[in-house]
């Protein structure tokens, strides 16, 4: 498989940071289920989408060939 190919598809899936990630987003969700249900739609969905961007970052990084710098705050 040409390293092309292998970005284009799911070869993000390999890298020790994304397995990582991805093991934390599946706790975050299993612990914001113990969250009371009126935090639905406030505490818990800020969350979850803030921990599923983690892994969703490093795949399009990846698919980016690293092509992008990485930004630092001043």
């Amino acid at each position: 498989m040409s390293d092309q190919t292998d970005r284009a598809g799911k070869g993000f899936r390999k890298l020790l940071v994304w397995q990582r990630a991805h093991q934390l987003v599946l706790q975050v969700y299993k612990f914001t289920e113990k969250f009371p249900k009126h935090e639905m739609f406030g505490l818990t969905s800020q969350l979850r989408r803030a921990i599923v961007s983690v892994s969703a970052n490093v795949a399009e990084g990846y698919a980016a060939g690293g092509k992008r710098t990485v930004q630092t705050l001043p």
